[in-house]
């Protein structure tokens, strides 16, 4: 690299560790590099901008993330509470297996890890703390369940990775299902040893009743997932046109059905919701600058050039990759993952003959580990802030979870056809055999 890059880079850090946003350090610290190089500014930035308004399958973020805020204001997330209660309630820990259902539930609407956080998961932390379970538990349950919201689909990351890797979104959501249910199956399983050695307490059944009283009012929720996938998967509708269908059927929802979400409530979802897209589309847009100047200096081809040779096998490559990621969620944002790190290694990846679909799954279930490891996972301070329990409290708790976490995200690693499997079923192809 040159030195305007290594500037350039260096600053970005600097600003980020400082405080500065994440897409307003990216922004700043290419204009630097295009200031020093004597790039024309205006022509480099107008370019790459463009790229943030022409892309139809951006425009699926916003919408996403206004069908999730819909969800949460209207208190459709409270009935899916309700249902996964009716499910699983009973079980040694009840409230804490019901915790697990529910983001799995949720996360077929969402496509969110902080939406479902922010939700169902104050919720989630309060009924527990009032049954009897340490706040500390409540607390890391919730955040380890909330990363399940982008594995199953639809899922926010996937559409970003599938825009910076032209990777098939609809395959890429398909994809995720078996590892999201697993990622929840798991969970379930830490959830059962530690209810029977702490002897946690089971939720009282419900009557015949109440049960068909709370499947008639959480089935129309319940009905989102499989329009918006079944449109995808049937051809009838993109992605993007998925993305406005569930906006529109959770706002029919919450208006008409539940009537819990009146005017001044879904301005205010309106606001919410164009804060939070313009946080996201601030990001992109400075991400797409420093990747003109990645590609600029040469360093997607120069970094393959140089992995390939080290003569590294496939198998060797994912375990670097997945244990860097690792190291970096830590302590970087998801989408500055996603947006400059991963396009750097997809040249790598296609040279290799690892399936881009699997490579995405995989790494999009790494970052969301990141979400939770301390010192700087951002589920964890989020659940703590709407909650009021102590990051300490939490990350006491959370350890036992990122154990089986990341052995269930090796397992996902070098068993492709977990996550192969089912858009193999629906005709899709991989690039090559599975890498070992």
């Amino acid at each position: 690299m040159s030195f305007a890059a290594y500037l350039m880079f260096g600053l970005f850090f600097l600003w980020s560790f400082l405080g500065m946003p994440i897409g307003h350090a990216m922004l700043a610290a290419a204009f630097v590099y295009l200031f020093v190089t004597g790039q024309d500014i205006a022509i480099a930035a107008s370019q790459s901008l463009n790229g943030l308004f022409s892309s139809f399958v951006l425009m699926s973020v916003p919408l996403f993330i206004l069908s999730a805020d819909i969800m949460n204001a209207s208190k459709i997330t409270d009935r899916l509470f309700e249902f996964a209660n009716l499910l699983v309630g009973r079980l040694r820990g009840g409230l804490a297996h019901v915790n697990i259902v529910a983001s799995m539930i949720f996360s077929g609407m969402s496509g969110s890890a902080l939406a479902d956080a922010a939700g169902p998961g104050k919720l989630e932390v309060d009924m527990m703390i009032k049954a009897g379970y340490k706040p500390g538990f409540a607390g890391a349950l919730s955040a380890t369940s909330a990363i399940i919201g982008p594995i199953i689909p639809p899922s926010i990351p996937m559409v970003i990775y599938g825009v910076v890797s032209n990777t098939s979104i609809g395959y890429l959501f398909i994809a995720g299902v078996i590892p999201g249910l697993l990622l929840g199956f798991a969970q379930m399983g830490v959830v059962a040893a530690i209810a029977k050695r702490r002897n946690f307490p089971t939720e009282p059944p419900p009557t015949r009743r109440q049960a068909v009283e709370t499947v008639k009012t959480a089935l129309p929720a319940l009905f989102l997932p499989v329009i918006m996938l079944g449109g995808i998967y049937s051809g009838a509708v993109t992605p993007t046109e998925a993305a406005a269908v569930a906006a529109f059927y959770a706002l029919l929802l919450a208006t008409l059905w539940y009537r819990s979400l009146n005017v001044r409530g879904f301005v205010q979802v309106l606001i919410d919701s164009a804060r939070s897209t313009a946080v996201v589309a601030i990001t992109i847009a400075g991400a797409l600058v420093m990747n003109w100047v990645v590609a600029a200096e040469q360093i997607p081809s120069a970094m393959g050039a140089w992995m390939i040779s080290l003569d590294m096998s496939p198998a060797m490559f994912l375990l670097i990759v997945n244990l860097l990621f690792l190291v970096l969620g830590a302590f970087l944002d998801t989408m500055l993952m996603l947006l400059i790190i991963v396009p750097m290694l997809m040249p790598t990846v296609h040279a290799l003959g690892i399936d881009p679909v699997h490579f995405g799954v995989t790494a999009i279930v790494n970052m969301m580990i990141g979400l939770v490891t301390p010192p700087m996972g951002e589920l964890v301070f989020l659940i703590a802030g709407v909650s009021g329990v102590s990051v300490a409290a939490i990350t006491k708790e959370i350890w036992i979870f990122l154990v089986v976490l990341i052995a269930l995200l090796f397992v996902l690693v070098y068993v492709p056809e977990l996550t192969l499997w089912l858009p193999e079923q629906m005709g899709y192809q991989p690039v090559a055999a599975p890498a070992t």
